[in-house]
């Protein structure tokens, strides 16, 4: 076997991704609960932004799905400094299990400050995250900073889970800390005319006016749940939540849902970097 394959094999074991990238998994006590991943690079210059953990870990007596899509901005490195170290950071909040709120929010905190204290190593720029944690295959917690989405679908009816934290909705907090949003030079808004999401990890020299503050939502997984899209805004930009949702819910195979995602995405002329996880409750 090719090194190169080797490697594509390891990755799609642990669940992690980046580049033109795809895998699948499924839950050890849920025959019924499977996951599948996609990722393909957009056409810009830069290397590939997008990383993904899409993962079954069993810890103590409980199972936990570990899932999350992280796209960086001018920074391939910040996003893979995400992968390896933000799950490991909100499991060892000793509330997790008691109070995953607090402790995702904490967790996003303490790594944004590990982010920025390690600056001069990890570079300039920064990433979005939306991270899920399935646990038991009954109760999902999901926390976000930025424009990556969480989609659940019940009963072929798509809700949004995340909040996309656009800077022209948060124009009054930036502007508070000292900052400014603004359309120019460019088509959207953009904090101090800079950044087009207003809540990001990194970006030390943006910091005093953003904010790594995620938002929060639990849901439980019940007999209506259909399935749970993760997805970068590649996906989102071209896609509402609920075509998307309209758009897998014939395809049984979550990686074949996943890879169906991004292919749509690049059919309606998506440029940007396309990252989509799919988890599947047959």
């Amino acid at each position: 076997m090719a090194g190169k394959e080797i490697l594509h094999k390891m990755k799609e074991k642990v669940g992690l991704g980046s580049s033109a990238d795809s895998g699948k998994g499924k839950s050890k006590i849920s025959k019924n609960v499977t996951h599948g991943y996609h990722l393909v690079k957009g056409k810009s210059h830069h290397a590939m932004e997008d990383y993904i953990v899409a993962h079954f870990k069993q810890v103590d007596d409980n199972e936990l799905g570990l899932f999350a899509i992280f796209d960086g901005h001018l920074s391939h490195i910040i996003p893979d400094y995400l992968r390896s170290n933000l799950f490991d950071n909100i499991l060892k909040e000793p509330d997790f299990w008691t109070e995953p709120k607090n402790a995702m929010r904490r967790a996003y905190r303490i790594t944004d400050t590990m982010i920025l204290e390690q600056a001069a190593d990890l570079g300039k720029g920064g990433s979005t995250a939306v991270t899920a944690i399935l646990i038991n295959c009954h109760t999902l917690v999901v926390a976000n900073v930025g424009d990556s989405r969480a989609v659940i679908c019940k009963n072929g009816v798509a809700k949004q889970l995340t909040v996309d934290h656009e800077p022209s909705a948060e124009r009054e907090e930036i502007e508070n800390r000292g900052g400014f949003v603004s359309n120019f030079p460019g088509d959207v808004p953009r904090v101090d005319g800079q950044l087009a999401v207003a809540r990001a990890f990194g970006d030390k020299s943006l910091k005093e006016h953003l904010s790594s503050e995620p938002d929060f939502a639990k849901e439980l997984i019940d007999d209506d749940t259909d399935f749970i899209i993760l997805a970068s805004d590649g996906l989102w930009k071209v896609m509402t939540n609920q075509e998307a949702a309209d758009a897998i819910k014939n395809i049984k195979d979550a990686r074949s849902a996943a890879k169906h995602l991004t292919e749509e995405a690049l059919n309606r002329k998506s440029t940007d970097d396309i990252s989509c996880i799919v988890v599947k409750f047959n």
